[in-house]
């Protein structure tokens, strides 16, 4: 009955779950993003970058264009890109195959998603035509990952938090590739920290692209752009 399914749902948080696992959902940008055990649960501070990226939407020339949320967990980002109010093609990927899951789950009917790692898992036919590219890279360094909150230790896949040695790993790979996905004048945005700003600035910049650093003290949030030249 009722009371026994919040008897459930109290134990579940008593015991470490995250709040939005055990509810189902979690806000983002004014949108319920459904999510569940195995998926990383979106943060609020990402919501500084994707106020970023939609204003970057906003002034992307032509009729449709393209946008790709890589890593995209559950598909917070590219949902609230394709809810935006400007028409576009919208596009998802993650290497896991449970945040694919609730990703296709959170786009139905508003854009598509894909498994695979990084680029390989997109159509070829978005190639050079993205204008704008949301990677929410793992950040964290692998000897930070003990630091973290219970709830995301334990309950979040690792392979959504581990950023390698210095937390840099994933935004290396992804840059390196981006010229060859953004449109000329397209835009990849990333979240970053403080420490890793320099070092994450001086990778987009080495892969061709024009960087640009942006910080929300309210929201607590670093997010490096980097542009294609046009």
């Amino acid at each position: 009955d009722g009371l026994a399914a919040l008897d459930r749902l109290v134990a579940r948080r008593a015991a470490g779950h995250p709040l939005e696992h055990v509810v189902g959902w979690a806000e983002f940008a004014g949108l319920r993003i459904a999510v569940g055990p195995g998926v990383f649960v979106p943060r609020r501070r990402t919501e500084f970058l994707l106020a970023l990226a939609r204003d970057l939407l906003a002034d992307a020339p032509g009729p449709v264009p393209a946008v790709v949320d890589l890593c995209c967990g559950s598909g917070a980002a590219a949902a609230a890109l394709a809810a935006s109010g400007r028409r576009a093609e919208v596009h998802a990927a993650d290497i896991d195959p449970v945040a694919v899951g609730w990703a296709r789950r959170n786009l139905a009917g508003a854009g598509e998603v894909h498994e695979g790692d990084l680029y390989a898992a997109l159509p070829a036919a978005l190639r050079g035509r993205v204008a704008v590219l949301v990677a929410n890279v793992p950040y964290v360094p692998t000897a930070d990952l003990p630091l973290l909150p219970t709830e995301a230790r334990t309950h979040e896949p690792r392979v959504a938090l581990d950023g390698g040695g210095d937390g840099l790993t994933v935004l290396r790979r992804v840059a390196a590739e981006a010229g060859e996905w953004l449109a000329p004048g397209g835009t990849l945005l990333v979240e970053t920290t403080g420490r890793q700003a320099d070092t994450a600035r001086e990778v987009l910049a080495a892969a061709g692209l024009t960087p640009a650093l942006h910080h929300d003290e309210e929201r607590a949030a670093t997010v490096l752009t980097g542009t294609r030249p046009a």
